[in-house]
């Protein structure tokens, strides 16, 4: 028999873990997900396997090869634009001339297939789907099935009015080549939404069947945290590449752990990594290879990719670290956080809750990060330069991040105070103007608004009217940056202790909306 591993999914929303990684080899305790799925596949004696591709599709290739390292035979079938799910496996066509099953590479099962493909052949099915129970369906395709596992309904991702049963659709199928016939090559076809209900409609024998076991999709950075921790407590079938140390405690081999280190299970260190005095490890830790946890450092219910360094005294709690980060001494890494491979997070830097950071950026020591870093390089606490704050328009400077900004500053001015707002004729900085208008009028600033003017005008009229202070926004012409100026009631700009109120404000979003 034959299979086809679905290999070509983006995984969006485990971004950015899965920037510049597919996410079926986003690793399981230190293995990438596919692999688990290719030892399955031969576990019940599939080892002709067919593997559709389409997001950087060298990853898989590059690690699997043809598969022999592994004791499989893997054939890859490219596609240059999304054809859905039964569009990429239409393209392996004329591998597939036997009855074949379909799983996706990025989904975690120990289910027992063999019983699954004989339900498949003992009811004469055109197509089987293998299905499992959840408490909360609403993000997998529901279905419904008759007492001998005909299905009768299926729905995709219902509301909960629309939740008729807890038994939903894994991805993974046994089917007939002659299902291929009903599209053709080439078209964007989908299993669930096309592919199925044209059989249900032709009534073709197609059936579910109620698999016993683990399965994981880890759709999301919870649930593929999650899955490591379910492995970690024994709750899969799937033997961890490591020693039990101690209860709990998985250890691969080299690893270094000093004596006055503390481990708490469930916890899996990989290969190579060192674990320095004082450092407590766990629970729910996840350390992958040749990572290095200095003295006193703090690691748990986080997962940590390969070549990681957490400085002396850092603590991390409940995050996700892609390889290559480092993280400064006395750091602190909040709940739900994620840090793209290659980052750097300065000394004392804290990530507050939520907070996600895309590969190669830079957290400057002491910053409080409030908010995900995407599109800058870098974020540091010195917000102010020798003129004031400046930014390329719409990508380090938007209007979001100037509404901060100005309501940061305007937190150090007594409530009912005037302030002067202009701006030059620069069409995003009249932009800019309108949303640090509105956030000083959302604390509680009054605002006269000068309009457009150049700057030296500003200042007069700052001077010359009842404004406590101006805010004048400018652009920096051929080097495409905007620049944010702030000056007192004297039109002069404010000193370096009124620099460092806002940027202590802005960072800590220390300000109140009445």
């Amino acid at each position: 028999m034959k299979a086809i591993i679905m290999a070509g999914g983006k995984g969006t929303r485990l971004s950015p873990l899965t920037c510049h990684l597919p996410k079926p080899m986003v690793p399981l305790l230190d293995c990438p997900c596919m692999e688990y799925i290719v030892d399955l596949l031969k576990k019940h004696g599939i080892t002709e396997i067919g593997v559709t591709l389409q997001y950087l599709p060298h990853a898989i290739k590059g690690y699997f090869g043809d598969g022999s390292d592994f004791g499989v035979n893997l054939h890859y079938f490219d596609e240059v634009t999304p054809l859905g799910t039964a569009g990429s496996v239409k393209n392996a066509e004329e591998f597939l001339d036997e009855t074949f099953l379909v799983i996706s590479g990025d989904s975690f099962t120990d289910f027992d297939l063999s019983a699954a493909i004989t339900f498949h052949k003992q009811k004469k099915a055109v197509a089987t789907l293998i299905l499992t129970r959840v408490d909360v369906p609403l993000e997998y395709g529901v279905v419904m099935t008759e007492e001998d596992g005909k299905i009768e309904r299926f729905l995709e991702k219902p509301s909960w009015s629309e939740v008729f049963s807890d038994t939903v659709n894994t991805g993974i199928y046994v089917l007939e080549p002659s299902v291929l016939e009903f599209f053709e090559k080439g078209q964007k076809f989908d299993f669930s939404k096309d592919l199925f209900p044209a059989l249900m409609d032709r009534k073709q024998p197609i059936y579910g069947y109620v698999a016993g076991g683990y399965w994981s999709d880890i759709g999301n950075l919870e649930q593929y945290r999650q899955t490591q921790v379910d492995m970690l407590l024994g709750l899969t079938k799937v033997k961890i590449r490591g020693t039990e140390a101690l209860p709990g405690v998985w250890l691969a081999k080299n690893t270094c752990i000093h004596e006055d280190a503390h481990l708490e299970g469930p916890t899996f260190v990989g290969e190579g990594s060192q674990i320095k005095s004082g450092a407590k490890i766990g629970p729910l830790a996840i350390i992958g290879r040749s990572n290095r946890i200095e003295q006193d450092a703090n690691v748990e219910r986080s997962v940590l990719w390969n070549g990681c360094c957490i400085g002396k005294g850092a603590s991390l709690s409940g995050t996700s670290l892609c390889s290559d980060v480092h993280v400064g001494e006395a750091a602190i890494v909040g709940d739900n956080t994620v840090i793209g491979e290659k980052s750097r997070i300065g000394e004392q830097a804290v990530l507050k809750p939520e907070v996600k950071v895309w590969p190669g950026k830079f957290v400057g020591s002491g910053t409080i990060l409030q908010s995900s870093l995407i599109w800058g390089n870098s974020v540091s606490k010195a917000l102010f330069g020798t003129e004031g704050i400046s930014g390329i328009p719409n990508v380090e400077m938007t209007p979001e991040v100037v509404g901060r900004i100005t309501a940061a500053y305007g937190a150090s001015i007594e409530r009912g105070k005037t302030v002067s707002v202009s701006c030059d004729h620069s069409p995003f900085s009249m932009v800019l103007r309108y949303s640090a208008i509105s956030s000083l009028l959302a604390i509680g600033i009054s605002v006269r608004d000068v309009g457009k003017a150049l700057a030296p005008v500003a200042r007069f009229e700052c001077r010359n009217s009842e404004s406590v202070g101006a805010i004048h926004i400018r652009n920096l012409g051929k080097e495409d940056h905007v620049l944010i100026q702030f000056f007192d009631q004297e039109g002069l700009p404010i000193d370096k202790e009124k620099q460092r109120k806002i940027e202590n404000c802005f960072l800590q979003e220390d300000f109140i909306r009445p």
